[in-house]
């Protein structure tokens, strides 16, 4: 989104790809009102939706066989009223096909940053490899976009604050069928829980694991995980048998940290690079977009000016950091207040907090879940020039 964003600017952009394609499974997928109203400032927003996705309107939970209506989002002041799930690849394809269409923007697949090029205390560049071999990329901004196990955080010697996940997550899919429940994304009962996500053809699923206890699930054998499956779902019994084995199911390794500092001298870090989120709110992918966004609107014209200065990229965490830190600070929360005492309770039914009843008796209530949800503490909005 940076590199496109930047290109649209006419400021020239090599973005690096280190796999041949997008396409990985179980990546993140949610697509926020936050994320599809900056496609519709970008004018692309009627073309993107034109993409196979699903479109979630509200947000509802399942505690203890009891139904609560939870975020509505509805209200939001954004075109479009509601998350979509897309998958990455799409999303990414859909960002190269329009980046592609400026001259400044180099999109380069099958080539992985290694090493940064350092000089007179800044970074100048890096090294990369590639099926060609080595090559070295000098630039006047080095981006580290490169995830929670950033090479190029690394690289620059910065390092993370860990704050703490007490959870791990088990992703798989089960397909869904005609007549399947469509209220109750997440679902809470005896001990474990479980967020079934309408995918279409299939239900995608995050089976929700106290942290490092992969293992000793596994040693309890895949049947006794198809039963916890189906006792949390009763609706997808007759199916749980889909899960043919343990390679049907990836563990996402939950981390919450995020960086004292940003970016050093020709270096700034963004997304899950900069703050590793808790997949709770499905929010990563739509704070790493509204870095890109924030970061572009700060950074255009000097880089187009060649005055890029450090208090330029400080600039941008300053912009940013707020937002993060209210975010990281309610999935901490709820992973230490909601989702611990769930796992670590044995299997007695759970009793739904009396809050949650406020949710459905005052629906107005289910606003300001969906607005943090949706759209965050500080929607960026894009102020960048076009430059065809």
């Amino acid at each position: 989104m940076l590199g496109y964003l930047l290109a649209r600017a006419g400021v020239p952009v090599v973005v690096l790809e280190k796999h041949d394609d997008f396409f990985r499974d179980f990546r993140g997928d949610t697509i926020h009102p936050s994320t599809l109203e900056v496609m519709r400032e970008l004018g692309v927003l009627d073309e993107f939706l034109t993409r196979p996705h699903q479109e979630m309107h509200r947000v509802s939970g399942i505690v203890g066989g009891r139904l609560f209506r939870l975020a509505d989002f509805s209200h939001l002041p954004t075109a479009c009223k509601y998350i979509a799930f897309m998958p990455q690849w799409d999303f990414l394809d859909f960002l190269a096909e329009h980046g592609r269409r400026f001259p400044a923007f180099d999109l380069r697949l099958g080539v992985a940053a290694s090493e940064l090029i350092e000089q007179g205390g800044g970074v100048v560049g890096l090294r990369a490899t590639s099926e060609k071999g080595p090559l070295d990329i000098r630039a006047d901004l080095t981006i580290g976009a490169d995830g929670r196990h950033s090479i190029v955080r690394e690289q620059a010697g910065l390092v993370p604050k860990n704050i703490g996940a007490p959870i791990d997550v088990l992703w798989l899919r089960v397909t869904r069928k005609p007549g399947d429940p469509v209220d109750g994304l997440g679902r809470i009962s005896r001990g474990r829980v479980l967020v079934t996500i309408d995918r279409g053809a299939f239900w995608q699923c995050a089976f929700i694991i106290p942290k490092d206890s992969y293992g000793i699930l596994r040693a309890r054998g895949l049947e006794a995980f198809r039963a916890e499956i189906a006792s949390i779902a009763p609706f997808l019994r007759d199916r749980v048998d889909e899960i043919v084995g343990w390679d049907a199911v990836k563990l996402l390794t939950v981390a919450v940290d995020r960086l004292p500092r940003w970016y050093r001298p020709g270096l700034l870090c963004i997304g899950d690079a900069a703050h590793a989120m808790s997949p709770i709110g499905g929010v990563g992918v739509n704070l790493a977009v509204q870095d890109a966004v924030a970061a572009a609107n700060l950074l255009a014209d000097p880089l187009k000016s060649k005055t890029l200065r450090e208090e330029d990229l400080a600039a941008v965490q300053r912009r940013r950091e707020l937002p993060v830190r209210l975010i990281q600070g309610i999935q901490v929360l709820v992973q230490n207040r909601v989702f611990t005492p769930i796992l670590s309770g044995g299997r007695d039914e759970v009793k739904a907090p009396w809050v949650l009843n406020l949710f459905n008796w005052l629906p107005f209530l289910q606003r300001f879940p969906a607005r943090i949800v949706g759209m965050g503490f500080r929607p960026e909005h894009v102020h960048t020039p076009f430059a065809p």
